[in-house]
């Protein structure tokens, strides 16, 4: 049965990692299954606007380190995608390489609420942990490599799909996918919806809580990460309480840039909408049992979110 998997997996997949987590010792060891018509095929690496991070590198069927034919995959410092080219045409998802870096660490400073009363923990910047031992900065350990995929969250309104970025919070990404696979999000709610922010400006659709309360998650509290991903419509990131590491499994997609922007910096941005902007403005335009609290009359199910084959990154054309 063993077997019949593996043979399975590489008959879907022409590029596999070995392992998951590599460690810099050890490289990063992939296999490559090629047909009998292949002429030619090579390995280019991508940010994510398809930009090229290095020259692109002829590869032949095998299992290769891919840090000896792409040297420059070991001065990464953020998640890139690893694209297979065949007969000069990008096939099938990309590899996500995610180095495994030393954490960076938010500092936080009391601030005022609106109220005028009341304060809250407010990120004022970042120190890497690095820092203190005086290591470069980021430290990187090794690396995590996976097949790229893109989220399908189903709704009873409709479907939302997701792009994630792993460039700009790799662990929030696979927090959020280890989820999904374990089907935590199976059947919840959007059981906080924010359609106007107090300013009048479109705000948020919450959910991911398993209990549907607001109070809900996974067991655990996740590291926040310092995304550069602004908050614009159909954004998606990670709601948490007043501690800025108190994330779990519930997440929001934002409603308009107006309404999400002084989240920036303060809130851990994932993903990208790719499809079904309409079904998160349906969502959000649902009646409202409480609009002090966010709480639907009916709130929306998500049904599913499940994890699909992304698109071949194609190579961005130079001027």
């Amino acid at each position: 049965m063993f077997e019949l998997f593996i043979t399975t997996l590489f008959l879907l997949h022409p590029m596999n990692p070995l392992h998951t987590y590599n460690n810099v010792q050890n490289g990063i060891m992939v296999d490559v299954s090629l047909g009998e018509e292949v002429d030619t095929a090579s390995l280019v690496l991508l940010d994510n606007e398809n930009n090229l991070l290095a020259p692109p590198a002829t590869i032949l069927r095998g299992t290769h380190d891919i840090t000896r034919r792409i040297p420059e995959i070991k001065e990464l410092t953020r998640a890139a995608w690893l694209q297979l080219y065949i007969n000069d045409t990008a096939v099938d998802s990309p590899l996500i390489i995610q180095p495994l870096t030393s954490r960076e660490v938010p500092v936080v400073e009391d601030a005022l609420r609106p109220d005028g009363k009341t304060t809250y923990p407010k990120i004022v910047g970042w120190m890497n942990e690095a820092e203190e031992d005086e290591l470069p900065i980021p430290f990187v350990s090794g690396w995590r490599v996976y097949i790229d995929e893109n989220v399908i969250v189903k709704t009873s309104e409709g479907d939302i799909r997701v792009a994630l970025r792993p460039d700009v919070a790799p662990n929030t990404v696979w927090n959020f996918r280890e989820l999904a696979k374990g089907d935590l999000y199976e059947n919840s709610t959007f059981h906080r919806i924010v359609p106007m922010s107090s300013k009048g400006h479109p705000f948020v659709i919450q959910g991911g809580d398993p209990t549907g309360t607001g109070s809900g998650g996974p067991g655990y509290w996740l590291p926040i990460e310092n995304s550069e991903l602004p908050h614009d419509f159909g954004v998606l990131s990670m709601a948490r309480a007043s501690d800025p590491d108190s994330a779990g499994s519930q997440f929001f997609f934002c409603l308009s840039r107006e309404g999400t922007a002084r989240l920036d910096g303060q809130y851990c941005s994932f993903g990208q909408t790719l499809s079904g902007g309409d079904v998160i403005k349906k969502i959000a335009s649902v009646k409202l049992a409480d609009p002090a609290t966010g709480a639907p009359v009916s709130p929306p199910v998500v049904h599913s979110v499940t994890l699909v084959p992304s698109e071949a990154k194609e190579v961005a054309p130079t001027e």
